[in-house]
């Protein structure tokens, strides 16, 4: 796995630097903010032309006496700022020094009811980290940003600053940690390699590891799992990752299918290539531990990770074939691409019964939610309204965009089987919400549970460059806001 490739996040301390590059942003008819730059800024700010057609451009504002460029951005009107411009914002100031070749970037957002809140400033920086990613691993030329360090310009007291640079850190190297193992092609990333990274970020981060092989899985009863995994020469593996030993008790579960053929009901052959991120889910939780871990988020965490190779073999399972999951349920299969909902089944049932408060599933599970949401937002499903708000609100405060969907009853009666309990596949139309009643079956153990289906933002198909494409890290930044959350209350 790549390391967090040198960058880091800090405070500004005043003094620029010859090749600094300092990003000053302002709202539409106001002053831009200076708090924390250097005096020499305030004259280049001065000569800024706002109101003039400068609004969503980069104004170059020239150089101080120190040799740090200057350039501003206007954010628009006040009332109409929010997280997704001052994500732009960064990711824009980010772009600049990279073209200038800077080593270090300074932002200054604007004054604001949000920039002033931590999970503002947290953001203005976790989107800055974001922009700078690249997976370079198996180029030959290496496409690396030279910038190193990016840093807020000291805006209100020290003491809240340095924890919210301290949670963007955590929030960025989880969602670092999270792209590269989804970004880790299938022949490299197998189940087992994957179960063997969780055990490496266990020691360094803290925790107890247990990974169940094929004979414990069939002991247990796992048929889901093991029938996902019966066609390819990679055994499946079942992990769980404890960490935290105060707080209430929180299960997360990701899908992590390593590679998706769909086995005998074979995808088509055009962009098969992208059926490694259908993990993502599985390598969020795991960047949501390590960011936790960091943070020392007061709770008893329990991951629990389920990874598979789906391929077409003469051992793989069948349509047709009645599979029986470790509460006992018989699916009868009807479509062997439906195999996220599978080995998610046997987990959520493993997950459910070590009773915890609640119970937070992820995956790449429809592509019925790509249609309904496109690629701006991840479906919620949980029959708990207050999970619900507490999920949504972290969404909000995090910029990762969540819209909850119905979970009618009769999505449950169109997964139920003719000779087998359930199937695994319904109908086309509605399939993510007939996919969510299917695990809300086999999570039912659970006080409280969502499932999230993060389809449609987990990767990226249309990348901004050739290095950044691929994973996106969704999920990291929202499942560690809403576990900060529930540590310490939402201010109001």
């Amino acid at each position: 796995m790549d390391e967090d490739q040198a960058l880091q996040l800090g405070l500004f301390s005043g003094k620029a630097r010859k090749g600094d590059l300092i990003v000053i942003g302002a709202l539409e008819g106001e002053p831009p903010n200076l708090d924390g730059l250097p005096g020499e800024v305030a004259a280049a700010a001065v000569r800024w032309p706002r109101g003039s057609g400068s609004a969503d451009l980069l104004v170059d504002l020239g150089l101080t006496t120190s040799g740090a460029a200057i350039a501003g951005r206007e954010l628009g009107k006040r009332d109409a700022l929010d997280s997704r411009k001052v994500a732009q914002f960064a990711r824009a100031a980010v772009e600049a020094a990279v073209e200038r070749r800077s080593r270090r970037l300074i932002l200054a957002p604007p004054a604001h009811q949000l920039t002033s809140r931590d999970e503002g400033r947290e953001l203005s920086l976790i989107a800055a980290a974001a922009a700078t990613y690249r997976y370079g691993k198996y180029l030959e030329a290496k496409d690396e940003a030279r910038l190193r360090w990016i840093g807020l310009a000291r805006s209100g007291d020290r003491a809240t600053l340095d924890v919210s640079v301290a949670a963007a850190r955590a929030v960025a190297s989880g969602a670092r940690i999270a792209r590269d193992l989804a970004n880790t092609p299938p022949n490299i990333a197998t189940p087992a390699w994957m179960a063997g990274e969780v055990r490496s970020l266990a020691r360094r981060f803290g925790g107890q590891v247990v990974v169940l092989g094929p004979r414990e899985l069939e002991r247990r009863r796992m048929g889901g799992l093991l029938a996902v995994g019966s066609g390819s020469k990679n055994p499946p593996r079942l992990v769980r990752w404890r960490l935290g030993s105060r707080g209430s008790k929180i299960g997360l579960v990701g899908k992590g299918v390593t590679f998706d053929t769909g086995g005998i009901s074979i995808k088509p052959a055009a962009a098969m290539h992208e059926m490694k991120y259908d993990k993502c889910g599985a390598c969020a939780v795991i960047g949501t531990m390590v960011a936790a871990a960091q943070l020392g988020v007061a709770a008893r965490l329990e991951a629990y990770l389920p990874l598979a190779e789906n391929m077409p073999d003469a051992a793989a399972y069948r349509p047709g074939d009645i599979v029986r999951c470790a509460d006992g349920t018989t699916v009868e299969i009807t479509n062997t691409d439906a195999e996220g909902r599978m080995i998610l089944a046997d987990t959520l049932v493993w997950a459910a019964q070590a009773k915890p408060q609640h119970l937070v599933e992820l995956s790449t599970l429809t592509g019925a939610t790509v249609v309904a949401l496109g690629t701006v937002g991840a479906a919620l499903y949980t029959p708990d309204d207050e999970l619900a708000r507490t999920l949504l609100g972290a969404a909000e405060r995090s910029h990762e965009r969540l819209w909850r969907m119905p979970m009618w009853p009769e999505f449950v009666e169109e997964m139920k089987g003719n000779h087998a309990d359930w199937k695994n596949a319904g109908e086309r139309a509605g399939g993510a919400n007939a996919a969510a009643a299917f695990l809300g079956h086999f999570a039912r153990g659970a006080a409280s549970w969502a499932h999230l289906d993060i389809a449609g933002t987990a990767y990226s198909a249309k990348p901004v460059s050739r290095a950044q494409s691929g994973a996106t890290g969704y999920g990291v930044a929202l499942l560690t806001r809403w576990l900060r959350d529930r540590a310490r209350p939402v201010e109001s």
